[in-house]
């Protein structure tokens, strides 16, 4: 732990999901007296929404080679593991067009390399926080298995497997036998798959969010359930917050960690970022009558079986929607009816459906940046899927910032001028 610069430097932290929370915990342990804003429940979040994996070799950008030709069959089939609706397309096109530009093999393995540098160091960064926390099961010690239809599915892979080896981690072959040995209920259903041995995954998405929150209010920080509406400012500085209800918070620093809420403040920021909010579609089963014992996905089928004390959560697809657009629950019971295909006998009893809007940048690396208009807000967004993953890892990045330090890892990657700024250029 970090020498408190002063006891007396308040922080506020916007944005009370993982990255959130993470962010504030950490500005905590630096002897910040710290204010967590969010309107929601703690654990009520985006990551709530996930597969729970601390994935830390997901460093391959969605924007894959080819995938400029899949993009006619996302809006054909609405039932495949990502769509796009038709009515998303001219509001996202700009989107779009950044995103496929980052399909070049070179990008992709800048970009690999660029994330990794930040996923090598997830463990490290969690275990100060979780060494707080009275629960010593929060976060899991089981690897993550993939399975797939056909040898050609993990033939596809191969390249990816190549590129994350390069980068020092893990990946190991199962046949049958071995997935039904680690997983008996999907013996015989599989003869092809992988094991990730450096990944984990956590014992309930909404659970682990809400042991780090409550950790936080033990240790002395406010966490209040409003809104924040407005970043108050003296001339280059931000001066404090100003909340839905009137309420006006001062702050030495300011923290925007809101993931796609992010958006309401890039006037304030001197940002103009191509964030985009992405749904993944989940459905929790509380008495599933199947017992997985891995969080496990399925490749082909492009969802997760992910086990938590909450049930079994299933699901992972994605959707491109316009924004502000209403969920299309019809995505999680896509999802379930292939599960069933694979898992005839889950009990759906007392089903729930979900959805979160993971918060995703055109190159899929998350914006880790000082505010180039008010220079005492950090920047902390765009985490994508990586989210729950990098949660820890932001948080000690983003203290870095604020005390002026210079990161252990180089954010130059990250920076917000990757983008344009308002009144100037990227």
């Amino acid at each position: 732990m970090n020498t408190p610069q002063s006891s007396s430097q308040n922080a506020v932290v916007i944005g009370g999901g993982i990255v959130g929370v993470c962010c504030a915990l950490y500005l905590q342990r630096e002897g910040h007296k710290v204010t967590l804003i969010d309107p929601a429940a703690p654990g009520d979040s985006t990551a709530k929404w996930s597969c729970g994996q601390m994935a830390v070799s997901e460093v391959i950008p969605l924007s894959k080679p080819g995938i400029l030709m899949k993009i006619p069959g996302w809006l054909l089939d609405q039932k495949g593991p990502l769509a796009l609706r038709p009515s998303a397309l001219p509001g996202i096109l700009p989107w779009f067009l950044r995103f496929l530009a980052c399909a070049r093999s070179s990008k992709i393995h800048e970009i690999a390399e660029d994330m990794a540098r930040l996923t090598q160091h997830v463990y490290t960064d969690y275990a100060p926080l979780l060494d707080a926390c009275p629960d010593k099961t929060l976060l899991g010690d089981r690897p993550i298995l993939e399975v797939f239809d056909s040898p050609a599915g993990l033939a596809h892979e191969r390249p990816h497997l190549e590129l994350r080896k390069q980068l020092g981690f893990k990946s190991e072959e199962l046949d049958g036998a071995a997935i039904g040995d680690l997983e008996p209920a999907l013996a015989g259903k599989f003869q092809h798959g992988l094991m990730f041995p450096d990944w984990r995954a956590v014992s309930d998405t909404e659970g682990f969010i809400a042991a780090l929150t409550e950790s936080f209010v033990h240790l002395g920080g406010t966490r209040l359930r409003q809104s924040a509406v407005k970043i108050d400012e003296n001339h280059d500085r931000a001066s404090g917050v100003t909340l839905a209800d009137g309420t006006r918070l001062p702050a030495d620093h300011v923290v925007v960690a809101a993931g796609t809420g992010a958006r309401s403040f890039f006037d304030s920021l001197g940002v103009s970022i191509p964030l985009a909010g992405i749904a993944g579609y989940q459905a929790v089963l509380p008495q599933p009558g199947v017992e997985i014992r891995h969080s496990v996905i399925y490749a082909d089928g492009g969802f997760c079986f992910a086990p938590m004390t909450r049930g079994l959560q299933i699901g992972g697809t994605i959707e491109f929607a316009a924004p502000g657009a209403e969920p299309n629950f019809k995505r999680a019971e896509i999802i379930m009816e292939k599960a069933r295909r694979v898992l005839p006998q889950l009990n759906t009893q007392g089903m729930t459906f979900g959805v979160g809007y993971r918060p995703f940048l055109p190159d899929t690396k998350p914006v880790i940046d000082r505010s180039p208009r008010l220079n005492n807000v950090i920047m902390a967004f765009g985490h994508g899927q990586l989210g729950l993953t990098l949660g820890a890892t932001t948080g000690r990045l983003v203290t870095d910032l604020v005390a002026q330090r210079a990161p252990a890892q180089s954010l130059t990657a990250f920076s917000a001028r990757r983008f344009a700024l308002i009144g100037g250029t990227a």
